[in-house]
């Protein structure tokens, strides 16, 4: 039976960071972007507040600014090898974040089969964010449910790697979780647990289990 790996973005496929800091570090704003961090992560505010403010400091963005933010981020070794890995096993790899999908979604050129992020508007923005279109931790299951579905597997074949609040739910409905570099809130849900910079490591964990 094929599996389904579903990986998080920020603070685990991303070091130590989040899609939207890389991407205002190109406009001198990622100290304004991790202070929005730190609100969302101690859930002062909800994720379509902060895809609304984030969307407010992009007024600049360009999209030289998203390639470049996305080429210089601070990204885990492995991440190719291990989907290139997944794929000759004929299992899957999908990536689901709640950050902008212009980003999320450039994951597809490395391997991942699928990519969804918040539904943010092309860059350079012309009109506000969609609330309607923002990702949720509840959207992350769904999400992976219609993959499921796409892939003709079930939630007893999926794998979650997380780091963070926004992963807890999905870690609470699959049988394999993985935290990588994660905080308390996933760390004690977590089935493995893996601390480090390649994430061939943290598959080598899973890579054999069923």
């Amino acid at each position: 039976m094929a599996r389904l790996h579903l990986f998080d973005l920020d603070g685990t496929l991303l070091h130590g960071t989040s899609a939207p800091v890389e991407i205002s570090r190109q406009l001198g704003l990622e100290a304004e972007a991790a202070a929005l961090d730190r609100e969302i992560g101690a859930q002062r505010i909800g994720p379509p507040e902060y895809a609304r403010r984030v969307h407010a400091l992009w007024e600049r963005l360009t999209p030289e600014h998203v390639t470049a933010a996305f080429e210089g981020a601070p990204w885990l070794t492995g991440i190719r090898e291990t989907w290139a890995e997944i794929r000759a096993r004929g299992e899957y790899c999908a990536v689901v974040s709640l950050s902008p999908s212009f980003f999320v979604e450039r994951l597809t050129g490395w391997g991942a089969h699928a990519a969804y992020g918040s539904r943010f508007p092309a860059v350079p923005f012309t009109e506000p964010v969609d609330p309607s279109g923002v990702l949720s931790a509840a959207a992350k299951v769904k999400i992976a449910d219609r993959l499921c579905e796409q892939f003709g597997v079930s939630r007893a074949e999926c794998l979650a790697y997380g780091d963070s609040l926004s992963d807890v739910e999905l870690f609470g409905v699959v049988p394999v979780s993985i935290a990588i570099n994660a905080d308390r809130h996933v760390a004690a849900l977590a089935t493995h647990s893996y601390a480090g910079r390649d994430l061939w490591e943290a598959y080598e964990l899973v890579r054999h289990t069923r």
